[in-house]
């Protein structure tokens, strides 16, 4: 028989630059897991000994985000040897994925307590790291088209479904007022966690990459990002999958396309038996999940597929939804999941999303989660999902329940 998965809790650290110097550079991998694991401790009291397990997403293991963070960070946090841990790679849903498979867990009756999430330090371990063959193996590029570089799929998009220019500097902006809003209000600060570096600094207490001032006319004024890229082989790439295809339209850049970032977040599911034992409040439980994958060449609408999926999996019409947390992989992909999925702004992405506030590849997933959960409470919300598209085709949506 199986049971129903809650949400306790979610911690997510603000999100830095992902450069030398960024708010979070000091501060590695391991540390940002290492302190949100404590902190979920700290908040809720739970014995640390009854977690059953510890699954991290992290898109880049290599180097300092290699050799299984989850179960180091377990041991750093003190938690003792008998939590296990598992690194999960789903590309940049990988930290949603971790919440998805904590919850089926315990649906399943596998588990009872399980710590979800991801990280990301850009800065420290820059993407493509790995030098994994999806993208460092020209052949491999090749046959499965999922080595395309994310922004000439984003312009490929932006072509296909016929969106102007304006139209994706307008939401780049929309992103940023809204971020900037949101900060000032104090809408992520039941979730935020800030972390210390080795000497015990903090030494970022917000999303770095937002914008209070963004304009029409700034992001009018900024050259396409990733025209010349296309010129390297991946427009040929394109249009050997579209032969119909005249031209791509190069339209994003740097105030309509997600920003690197690096960050952590952390999620702590139970059953929801075993939250009242705790004497526990759950915030939500999570009504169902899904994944899904496209063409790689297309590459970022997977997550818009996976939402529909996810959406029908628990039963819900897309029109019944209160809220929607989506991973803003360029402006075009949030335009398509819009106008598709007939959803308004008044739903969507309401406190901004990943184009102000930054991508924190693995760690993305569990930070949405924290930031549709904690609108929800203050909206009074009943229902609300996130979704996420990644690279290779890949996409991963939430329903949760309050």
């Amino acid at each position: 028989m199986s049971r129903t998965a809650v949400i306790v809790d979610t911690v997510r650290t603000p999100r830095g630059k992902a450069k030398p110097g960024g708010g979070l550079s000091a501060v590695t991998p391991l540390q940002m897991v290492t302190q949100l694991l404590q902190a979920l401790e700290r908040r809720n009291g739970f014995p640390p000994g009854l977690v059953d397990d510890v699954i991290l997403g992290c898109a880049t293991q290599t180097g300092e985000q290699g050799g299984n963070l989850a179960r180091t960070a377990a041991l750093l946090a003190g938690w003792g040897e008998s939590v296990p841990g598992v690194t999960i790679n789903r590309f940049c849903a990988s930290g949603l994925d971790a919440v998805n498979l904590a919850a089926a867990k315990i649906t399943a009756g596998m588990a009872d307590v399980v710590v979800a999430g991801g990280v990301e330090s850009v800065s420290r371990v820059p993407m493509y790291a790995d030098e994994g063959p999806l993208y460092a193996d020209p052949m491999v590029a090749a046959q499965t088209g999922g080595g395309l570089f994310m922004g000439v799929a984003a312009d490929l998009v932006a072509t296909l479904e016929g969106f102007e220019r304006k139209e994706l500097d307008d939401y780049g902006v929309q992103s940023h007022r809204r971020a900037a809003a949101a900060w000032e209000a104090g809408r992520f600060d039941r979730s935020l966690v800030l972390v210390e570096d080795a000497s015990g600094q903090v030494t970022l207490a917000t999303d770095e990459h937002v914008r209070p001032g963004s304009t029409a006319e700034e992001a009018a004024a900024l050259e396409p990002a990733f025209a010349s890229i296309g010129t390297t082989g991946h427009d040929a790439a394109v249009f050997a999958r579209f032969p119909e295809l005249v031209e791509i339209r190069h339209l994003h850049h740097r105030g309509n396309s997600p920003s690197l970032a690096d960050g952590a977040g952390a999620v702590l599911v139970m059953s929801e038996a075993r939250a009242t034992d705790l004497g526990l409040t759950p915030r939500a439980a999570v009504r169902a999940a899904a994944t899904a994958s496209v063409d790689p060449i297309v590459m970022l609408t997977a997550g818009q597929v996976a939402v529909e999926r996810a959406a029908a999996a628990a039963g819900i019409r897309l029109a019944d939804i209160d809220l929607f947390e989506f991973a803003e992989a360029f402006a075009a992909v949030c335009l398509k999941f819009q106008r598709d999925l007939e959803v308004g702004p008044e739903r969507f992405n309401v406190n901004g999303g990943t184009i102000a506030m930054g991508h924190a590849f693995g760690a993305t997933g569990a930070i949405l989660t924290a930031t549709l959960l904690d609108e929800m409470e203050r909206r009074g919300a009943g229902t609300g999902v996130v979704g996420i598209s990644g690279a290779a085709g890949l996409g991963v949506a939430t329903v949760l329940e309050r």
